[in-house]
């Protein structure tokens, strides 16, 4: 950040509502200290966000690099200029911000404005805050202080929202028909039907509703782990009847049961974990590995190390034969709405599979597998709760 130095016409021609200089002190001859000074050695074109610093008479006296990247203003034409003209801001309404905020004049015991967002000529949107320095509680403004920020994490944000109500709806939207349409019929023309009519139809509706369920579920799961609130309820955790549960449950839909090979290594450590959580990430991933791999689907749970303290831990891999994932998307496979294939889902599973993963304290890594196909490996500590050490 360069300082610049008001000449006296200048600091006769501050901005509006600008308080006159202060008169002659005890320490009227002392130079205020730079501007810089306060940054303790830290480059202020170092920093990410936009810094612009107006002096008690409302003229630019730092303008960092990032502020004339975002405002497309150079720092030497900013340097100098009222702070109206330096950042001529304007709300949403079309009102100049700097007359409507007043920050030089009006109640002496504001602090500044926080952040909101305003445009720069031309329309463009950036995010503002700014802070009033003020020597005592209710003196006069000495410094403004202005953060500028770019909107564009906000607009991504945003679209990801926007993407994940459109996802949603789009899979709410057929079980929902099939529901309605169903029980409608049903009520419509019940006599009209044979038991084995009404039953079918009665086991899509519920088929459907688990649908509906398992996605509102999903939903939660997202916020929770957004927010950092996502609970693990330990209890002691037998993989192989799980993994045994989610394999019966596919040869039931259909799946030859030769198609699934489960290799449980001796001496595994008991494994504390939330019964409901591991349900959900081996639902998942052999869900992944049935729907968008091949051949058959290899399921191994072996005693490992958890963590960089050595703790003693569980590892469970998942794998199949088909094409697997390209190298280009390996860092991709567990952010939002990412999807393998066309072959359906909400591009959600992985995501929450990784969450639920690092909630336990574990880790989980995809790689190809030995037979060419996708490979899913997570390891979790053993996770023993507290109170029974």
């Amino acid at each position: 950040m360069t300082v610049g130095t008001d000449s006296p016409a200048q600091a006769r021609s501050a901005a509006p509502h600008a308080p006159e200089p202060p008169g002659p002190g005890p320490d009227a001859d002392a130079p205020d200290p730079p501007v810089s000074a306060a940054f303790a050695g830290l480059d202020p074109d170092d920093l990410p966000d936009g810094l612009v610093i107006a002096d008690e008479t409302g003229r630019v006296v730092g303008f960092n690099a990032a502020a004339s990247r975002i405002t497309a203003v150079p720092a030497d034409r900013a340097l100098g200029l009222p702070l109206d003209q330096a950042l001529p801001l304007e709300d949403l309404k079309g009102r100049r911000w700097w007359a409507l905020t007043d920050p030089y004049g009006g109640l002496a015991i504001r602090r500044g404005q926080p952040e909101r967002n305003l445009l720069l000529p031309g329309g463009r949107e950036v995010l503002v805050s700014a802070r009033y320095v003020r020597e005592h509680p209710t003196g006069p403004v000495r410094r403004v202080v202005v953060s500028l920020r770019g909107t564009d994490a906000r607009r991504r944000t945003e679209r990801s929202h926007a993407e994940l109500i459109a996802t949603v709806a789009h899979e709410l939207r057929s079980p929902l028909t099939s529901v309605k349409g169903f029980t409608a019929t049903l009520l419509d023309k019940w006599e009209r039907f044979t038991d084995e009519q009404k039953r079918l139809m009665l086991e899509t509706v519920d088929a459907d509703a688990g649908r509906i369920k398992r996605l509102i579920a999903e939903l939660l799961d997202i916020s929770r782990i957004d927010s950092g609130r996502l609970e693990v309820r330990r209890q002691p955790v037998d993989l192989a009847a799980a993994i045994g549960r989610h394999i019966q449950v596919h040869t039931t839909g259909g799946q030859p049961p030769g198609r699934f090979f489960v290799r449980i290594r001796p001496q595994l450590p008991a494994l504390w974990a939330d019964p409901d959580k591991i349900d959900q990430i081996l639902g998942n991933l052999l869900e992944n590995a049935v729907r968008h791999g091949d051949g058959t689907v290899t399921i191994e749970v072996a005693p490992a190390t958890a963590g960089e303290d050595g703790e003693e831990g569980t590892e469970v891999t998942v794998s199949d034969e088909g094409p697997g994932i390209p190298e280009a998307s390996m860092n991709r496979v567990f952010t939002r709405f990412w999807r393998g294939s066309k072959r359906g889902g909400t591009g959600l599973g992985l995501y929450i599979v990784k969450g639920v993963v690092e909630a336990h304290g574990g880790t989980i890594t995809v790689g190809r597998g030995p037979r060419g196909g996708a490979e899913f490996r997570f390891i979790l500590p053993v996770g023993t709760p507290a109170h029974l050490l």
